[in-house]
């Protein structure tokens, strides 16, 4: 069964509520998927994260090395894919559309030997993946920061035991809210905090101080991706544990944050660092130096199911009988292209998610719906 063609697809839709952090504002969600279809019909769904229009044109530069290939050799087209964007692609965009690629070989592949993602990625450790759910980003007609503390809350009742808010406003404005939130959710929520690397070294490390004892589970991304030195710095000058990875970049990038000692968490996204075939590798890597992994994750149903398979390989670091859970981003801002366009709607029930156990990645994308959000169809 070798692959017959490719298909992209971007989609889009406006937000009735359009959002902000700290660098910039969403008012609507856009999003690059890819279709791999073998002969006699079987295909499977990838994802890119970056602006939709750049990786697609990337997935039309990478879809002629899989045509007319076996899906069955995934690592191999990987390799083939790299290969060829190597001298212009060690980062960046070109990257997701190798992502999605990859995400969609995997689901292929999954389809075409009966088995789920996990089952070939090793193997579950576990069939739930704990979740934590991101929001309180910020709104123009906010009521701050009593708006973010409600919102905290309501997240608290749908059972999530986790919450991640966003800073970057400012360190008196984050201080209120981080306070806000906490006395809102109390002392057993998990609280964690992400700044988008709005911040100089001064600013996180006087932040994450005044933070400290509001329990604070992890601060991500509180420097610019670029200072390696800065991350390195604050993680030793403060007890708050300190993630960062989603604008890393295959093993390579992510080698340059754990030998510098940046992270005690690292965060690669699946659908840009270089697909489910990297990520895995990214892990291991992870794990040699003692660090956990928790993907960045911030798209559709094939991007969080990418995340929950591998999610739910994954060992932590360095592993006890009772041992602490991986934990996975789960994304509740306004995102109709995730709440309507695939399915199964994953829904997390006291604070978890199934892992699926259908062939592939267990999502579907539904061909109406495609339709009816589709920008650009190829």
């Amino acid at each position: 069964m070798l692959i017959e063609r490719v298909e992209t697809y971007i989609v889009e839709q406006q937000l009735e509520n359009p959002f902000y952090f700290s660098q910039w504002e969403y008012d609507s969600r856009q999003v690059c998927l890819v279709k791999v279809i073998a002969k006699g019909g079987t295909y499977g769904w990838g994802e890119g994260y970056g602006p939709a229009g750049i990786v697609s044109a990337g997935i039309d530069f990478l879809a002629p090395l899989v045509i007319g290939q076996d899906p069955l050799h995934v690592e191999t087209l990987w390799q083939k894919m790299y290969r060829r964007s190597f001298d212009y692609a060690r980062g960046g965009v070109l990257l997701a559309s190798l992502s999605a690629l990859d995400i969609a070989l995997w689901d292929l592949r999954g389809k075409i030997i009966g088995q789920p993602v996990s089952i070939l990625l090793g193997g579950r450790r576990r069939d739930k993946v704990k979740v934590y759910a991101t929001g309180l980003y910020f709104t123009k007609d906010m009521n701050f920061p009593a708006d973010l503390a409600a919102e905290a809350n309501m997240y608290v009742g749908q059972g999530f035991k986790a919450i991640k808010m966003k800073v970057g406003l400012g360190l008196k404005e984050d201080y209120q809210a981080i306070k806000a939130v906490r006395e809102a959710i109390g002392p057993d929520i998990e609280l964690m905090v992400d700044s988008n690397h709005a911040y100089s070294r001064g600013e996180a490390r006087a932040l994450a101080c005044k933070i400290e004892p509001l329990g604070i589970t992890f601060f991500e991304e509180p420097l610019s991706p670029n200072d390696y030195q800065g991350y390195r710095e604050l993680r030793h000058a403060s007890e708050i544990p300190i993630a960062a990875g989603e604008c890393e970049y295959l093993c390579s990038g992510f080698r340059i944050l754990l030998e510098n000692q940046c992270v005690d968490i690292a965060q690669p996204d699946i659908c840009a660092a270089g697909g489910l075939t990297e990520t895995k590798k990214i892990a291991a890597l992870a794990n040699a130096f003692g660090v956990n992994l928790i993907p960045h994750c911030w798209g559709t149903g094939i991007a969080f199911a990418a995340a929950l398979h591998l999610t739910s390989t994954l060992d932590s670091v360095p592993g006890r009988m009772r041992e602490p859970e991986p934990i996975l981003e789960m994304d509740r801002t306004e995102n109709p292209l995730r709440d309507r366009l695939t399915e199964p709607l994953f829904q997390a029930v006291d604070g978890l998610v199934d892992v699926p156990t259908s062939a592939g990645l267990g999502v579907e994308v539904n061909p109406q719906l495609l339709k009816e959000f589709s920008a650009v169809t190829k």
